[in-house]
């Protein structure tokens, strides 16, 4: 397979999937609309229970110690939703989400434009913010093979089979997210090589899971963080476990 192949099926898997849901969505009761969302906000936190564990991952509390990682996810969460909020990441995402929504269904009410976003925004963030999104990316723009892209296919499609019949169409355009996402990734990879050790990733993944639970917390009404403002967390997570490294 070509590099890149990955990306290219996890994109149509979502367009597939979301399709299907769109057309079963119509014929479920609202009722039954809303338990699926509350079923995939308890599946989003237990994903994100098993990225969190990432925080006890050996070979992060080797290179940094114990009781350091736990303080660089605190850290990069904090300074991350800092930054994010000062760039206005999640309106911004959100007004992505109505550009959209204004070429694919100009003629939606506000309420379907409301739900749309929430559909783009939710499925994208889910989409693109767990480890094998990351890792699978790498990996095979490393020349390692798809097969971890293709197992996150697999499961995103049929996500988008239930987000879409929760969300309608906004679902199927965070497909755009996961082309412009994952391929950028599969090209840092190419580009770059394996420049993300272990440790770092273990902090990537960890912070990832908060990221994602903050998602779960959103799909069960709980609180409605604003999650892309966490987004770059994902880049200082890293950053702060080579200082910590450094300094150690």
């Amino acid at each position: 397979m070509f590099i890149g192949a990955g990306t290219a099926v996890n994109v149509v898997a979502v367009l597939v999937g979301s399709g299907a849901g769109i057309l079963l969505g119509h014929r479920l009761p609202e009722r039954t609309r809303t338990i699926v969302t509350d079923v995939l906000g308890l599946v989003t936190l237990l994903i994100a229970a098993l990225s969190v564990s990432a925080v006890l991952d050996p070979v992060l509390t080797g290179a940094v110690g114990d009781q350091a990682p736990v303080l660089i996810v605190l850290g990069a969460l904090l300074v991350g939703a800092i930054i994010g909020s000062l760039l206005r990441l999640e309106d911004r995402i959100a007004a992505l989400g109505g550009r959209l929504q204004r070429r694919l269904a100009p003629a939606d009410a506000p309420a379907d434009r409301q739900r749309f976003i929430e559909g783009f925004l939710t499925a994208s963030l889910l989409f693109c913010v767990g480890p094998l999104t990351i890792l699978g990316s790498l990996t095979e723009g490393m020349g390692d093979g798809a097969d971890q892209l293709v197992l996150k296919s697999v499961l995103d499609g049929f996500a988008a089979v239930a987000f879409a019949a929760a969300f309608g169409v906004g679902v199927m355009a965070s497909a755009l997210s996961v082309l412009v996402i994952q391929g950028t990734l599969t090209a840092a990879g190419a580009l770059v090589g394996a420049f993300v050790p272990d440790p770092h990733l273990a902090a990537l993944t960890a912070t990832g899971g908060i990221v994602l639970a903050a998602v779960g917390l959103r799909l069960l009404a709980i609180r409605s963080v604003a999650v892309a403002d966490l987004l770059p967390a994902l880049i200082i997570a890293p950053a702060l476990t080579q200082l910590v490294i450094v300094l150690r």
